[in-house]
């Protein structure tokens, strides 16, 4: 008879051959029959393999930093609708391959709200990936010139959601807003993306330089999707005052400067 050690290297339960003796003592504890103890055993392997892959696919979605929804102040941000982002953290929204567009002004949390909604997305077992836009059309007209795009969009159709961080900051050549264009229409109905953008849609046809070409991608973007609009005050001018490194005068500013930035 194979040895029990050997078997779970040949089954590569690698969970729970490292904790294989921990496990049979808490069954001996709780005086578990044998069909509770198989049941324990191979949980102790699954949440193993579950961890794993959270941690695998977190690494691959390339997030600047970590931030989860429960971090997020609500409080200071009360223009947000926490049943519809609460509806959002169910993913039902990636099983339908529907799109978040986050707007609103510099500092108010997108890119956090981004994040925690990727995040609650690697935790349901999806692939993420998350890119600024700058990040994305260098990638991009880097395989268009090495011709090599379709590659490329290939790549980027794979993660079953793609976040695009700080649309509106700069203006995009034709090149680039011919590019994301075939990008948008290559994910439309097949696949999740969540936008964070300070302009409002009324100025996209600025960003992509093109107004026809904004109107083409807005029409896919928003087809099937939710827009969270935040309009409050931004958290690093928050922190700021509380340091009390602003004046009220000089708070506001500056709170002016960063909006129309």
């Amino acid at each position: 008879m194979m040895e029990l050690d050997r078997l779970l290297e040949k089954l590569r339960m690698d969970h729970l051959e490292a904790q294989i003796d921990a496990v049979c003592e808490q069954a001996a504890k709780a005086q578990l029959d044998y069909k509770a103890f198989l049941a324990q055993a191979l949980e102790t392997e699954w949440q193993g393999r579950y961890q794993r892959g959270i941690e695998a696919r977190l690494r691959q979605a390339r997030f600047p930093w970590l931030k989860t929804l429960d971090q997020f102040d609500f409080d200071f941000q009360p223009s947000l609708d926490r049943r519809q982002l609460r509806e959002l953290a169910g993913m039902s929204f990636v099983e339908r391959a529907h799109n978040v567009i986050i707007l609103g002004p510099p500092g108010v949390g997108k890119t956090h709200l981004a994040i925690g909604l990727g995040v609650k997305a690697v935790e349901a077992g999806y692939s993420v990936l998350f890119l600024t836009l700058e990040e994305l059309m260098v990638r991009l007209a880097k395989a268009f010139h090495e011709n090599r795009l379709e590659r490329s969009l290939q790549q980027l159709v794979y993660p079953k959601v793609l976040i695009i961080d700080e649309i509106g900051y700069l203006p995009l050549s034709n090149l680039e807003a011919s590019l994301f264009f075939r990008l948008v229409v290559r994910r439309y109905e097949r696949a999740s993306l969540i936008i964070t953008s300070n302009k409002s849609f009324l100025d996209w046809g600025e960003i992509f330089n093109d107004p026809v070409l904004a109107t083409a991608i807005l029409d896919r973007l928003l087809h099937y999707s939710t827009t969270l609009n935040i309009k409050g005050e931004s958290y690093r001018l928050k922190e700021k005052r509380k340091a009390g490194l602003l004046g009220r005068t000089n708070l506001i500013a500056s709170e002016e400067q960063e909006v129309t930035t």
